[in-house]
């Protein structure tokens, strides 16, 4: 179906207008950002080179995606509201097209915005995270010595290894055992009261450790000293995965950790498959959030364009907020991470066609 005037005339308000609440939004963001951490910058010695092209430039395209369903939402409702108020909805339905066929350039715009975010989410932000969120931990906040406590790995079938608790601040694993089992018997158990990574090497290092191979007789073989390097399918990159780094990861590296991370059973594997699923329904709301908004806007009401923008802003933090609460459910167990991410994009896919139902008649 070829485009015509009218089309061209909407999807260049929805783009226009779309990036002109970005700008708009983001400088004033940054103005309270900045209000916000101007006396860390300045008791950190953080050079301004650094705060400008480390942080805030990199820092917008996550914001921008992180909020790109208000954004959108926002730009339907005001856009389509003044186009209502000024009778431009009666003329085009009054020319014979149908309201379906009026919907046909928000969803090209809807398509558009979608791409732009998922490749932002695909291309852009792992590795504008990963400049954001190292000048973050260098001049915004302050790093103490912390510890992880009853740590379990799969190395690799039948290789395991238990870590009493971990400290990031001297890299170093304490009371550390690895034990390797074959046939669902328990043939060797390695033990250290220390292990701490050698950055130079790439190996553990092992202190006052016993090492007991068991045998099929009744003797065992056992071994112990005060030191002892080893190399095992484990660094120390493992012990620092959170939240805050699987955001850094591009989407091949981050399916890569989720594989490694479920063959160990580690429990961090949530944050990976979160941020995994994230980045593909984040950009999919943007087809649901327009529908929504030209359902409620399309039509005239009493309170003008303000009421709409009011009932546009409620339902847009709304879905973001629903997003963020159903991480909940992830790490509550409740749910897998894939139907609990979606599960904003369903519930208000229903809403939104329960409302465009409405508005066409």
């Amino acid at each position: 179906m070829l485009l015509k005037k009218i089309d061209n005339y909407i999807i260049k308000k929805f783009i226009l207008t779309f990036f002109i609440a970005l700008l708009l939004i983001i400088g004033i963001v940054i103005i309270f950002d900045i209000s916000e951490k101007i006396d860390d910058f300045v008791a950190l010695h953080a050079p301004l080179h650094a705060v400008i092209f480390d942080y805030y430039v990199n820092f917008v395209p996550y914001f921008i995606n992180m909020f790109s369903p208000l954004f959108v939402f926002i730009t339907v409702i005001f856009f389509t509201s003044r186009m209502a108020a000024n009778s431009e909805i009666i003329a085009i339905l009054s020319c014979g097209i149908s309201y379906h066929r009026m919907i046909l350039p928000y969803m090209i715009s809807a398509a558009i915005i979608a791409m732009l975010s998922l490749s932002l989410n695909l291309f852009v932000i792992p590795q504008a995270n990963a400049t954001r969120v190292k000048f973050e931990a260098k001049y915004t906040k302050h790093h103490g010595s912390s510890s992880d406590n009853n740590i379990h790995y799969q190395l690799s079938p039948g290789q395991f290894v238990y870590v009493g608790s971990f400290s990031t601040w001297n890299n170093t694993a304490y009371r550390f055992t690895l034990e390797s089992i074959k046939d669902n018997k328990l043939i060797s158990k390695l033990s250290a009261e220390t292990a701490v990574w050698d950055s130079t090497s790439g190996a553990w290092r092992l202190n006052k450790y016993f090492i007991r191979n068991y045998t099929d007789g009744l003797q065992d073989i056992v071994k112990k000293g005060s030191v002892l390097d080893t190399v095992i399918n484990l660094s120390v990159t493992d012990f620092y995965r959170n939240k805050k780094t699987v955001e850094t990861l591009s989407y091949n590296d981050l399916n890569s950790l989720i594989e490694t991370q479920r063959i160990r059973g580690d429990a961090n594997v949530m944050y990976s498959l979160i941020e995994k699923h994230t980045r593909t329904a984040l950009p999919f709301s943007a087809f649901i959030l327009t529908i929504m908004g030209v359902a409620l806007a399309s039509g005239k009401r009493r309170g003008g364009i303000g009421w709409n923008i009011g009932i546009g802003i409620a339902l847009s933090f709304s879905y973001i907020l629903f997003l963020r609460f159903s991480q909940m459910f992830v790490y509550t167990g409740l749910l897998p991470p894939g139907l609990a991410i979606w599960m904003p994009n369903i519930i208000f896919a229903v809403v939104a066609g329960v409302l465009y139902k409405m508005a066409q008649k």
